[in-house]
């Protein structure tokens, strides 16, 4: 099953690199900025995540090149921002995103602002 799940993964994540092969030159090198951002301080560690992240930045990107949307328009004027906020839609349940929730609830009842839980 796991050697199955990884070969998905790979096609899939293969797929989404021939997809982006065919963007226009500056979408392209976007999301690949955006793909590399995401790989080394993106804190994905699920595999499936990651792909299903890419293959719906790639159907953003086709979609804004196919009706002449400008980057700035996609990412904003902050990209670390726009992806921070990508992450936090995908990576439910990472520990990432766990480790922030124990933080803010732990600061909370510290500060007397809600119970214990």
């Amino acid at each position: 099953m796991f050697v199955a799940r990884m070969i998905e993964e790979k096609r899939r994540y293969r797929q989404h690199k021939a997809r982006i092969k065919q963007l226009p030159e500056n979408y392209r090198t976007a999301l690949e900025a955006l793909e590399r951002y995401l790989m080394y301080y993106g804190a994905i560690t699920k595999g499936n995540i990651l792909v299903s992240m890419l293959e719906d930045l790639a159907d953003l990107f086709e979609q804004s090149a196919a009706n002449g949307t400008p980057i700035r328009a996609i990412v904003g004027e902050d990209p670390v921002e726009f992806v921070e906020a990508l992450i936090q839609n995908y990576e439910k349940g990472g520990y990432v995103t766990r480790e922030r929730e124990r933080l803010t609830k732990a600061i909370d009842h510290a500060a007397g602002d809600q119970p214990e839980r």
